[in-house]
């Protein structure tokens, strides 16, 4: 039954997925993500719900449009995939749990801010500020319901905290840090801050770290300069992944390496 609910969970995310690549592709010009339908650019043929199914309709049409042949980026199956991955992974880590929500709802909005900040080197309002109110409300669940109001309030402290940092961090060098990444740092700290304080410290260290390791590693190979601007939200989100799934551990051992 575990197994057959497990399926249930990654076929879901392969349409939540579907459904970000709209997001990717119209939010950051203000288009609605309801309408109108889909269509290919070049030809303006509608995607018909048989080529829209996520991944298979890609492999199928060999990544091309049916009627005028227009390549279909692999990104869009990527995206499908890669959701109903982080599902799947969210899932093995908390089971199920009332926070379960909370985290596939992060991982789903962050894979799209993601996505558009290397697009666009931009992290929208519209994905990030209401981020605060669904993070908050989805996170009231577990605090209802098993009554750890404890870690709700230190969730929205982490907010505070984190938001306060990189806001300072943006004040203080305003070349370097968006207020994009100010936002998002809000929404971070509520995912970290509900697991724990170690977790929000090691989230925040693994996102500048990563950061310069790879910022550094595209200097080495000239793809990018000393002025270049690269995106700082998805070395910030993955950062943030990697301490939801063993930030504990790593606060730990740190703390362990200190006595």
């Amino acid at each position: 039954m575990d197994i057959y609910f497990a399926l249930m969970l990654g076929l879901v995310g392969l349409l939540v997925g579907s459904f970000l690549n709209v997001v990717i592709a119209r939010v950051p010009v203000g288009e609605s993500v309801v309408h109108p339908r889909s269509r290919c650019p070049k030809c303006g043929a509608e995607i018909a719900p048989r080529d829209n199914i996520p991944v298979l309709s890609w492999l199928l049409l060999r990544g091309g449009c049916r009627h005028c042949a227009e390549p279909i980026s692999a990104r869009y199956p990527v995206v499908e995939a890669a959701n109903m991955g982080l599902w799947l992974l969210l899932l093995w880590h908390f089971g199920w749990t009332w926070e379960l929500p909370a985290y596939l709802y992060f991982a789903s909005v962050g894979l799209a801010l993601a996505v558009i900040d290397l697009d666009t080197k931009r992290l929208p309002n519209a994905l990030t500020l209401p981020s605060y109110g669904v993070m908050g409300a989805l996170l009231l669940l577990p605090a209802v319901i098993d009554g750890d109001w404890s870690a709700y309030l230190r969730c929205w402290l982490a907010a505070a905290a984190l938001f306060g940092f990189y806001f300072l961090l943006a004040v203080l060098y305003p070349a370097g840090m968006g207020f994009g990444d100010v936002k998002l740092a809000g929404v971070i700290g509520l995912a970290l801050g509900w697991l724990g304080w170690g977790e929000l410290v090691v989230g925040g260290f693994l996102g500048f770290l990563l950061g310069a390791l790879i910022g550094g590693l595209l200097m080495v190979v000239r793809k990018a300069g000393r002025k270049s601007k690269i995106p700082f939200g998805p070395f910030m989100l993955l950062g943030a992944l990697l301490a939801i799934l063993w930030g504990g551990q790593l606060w730990d051992t740190y703390l362990d390496t200190l006595t």
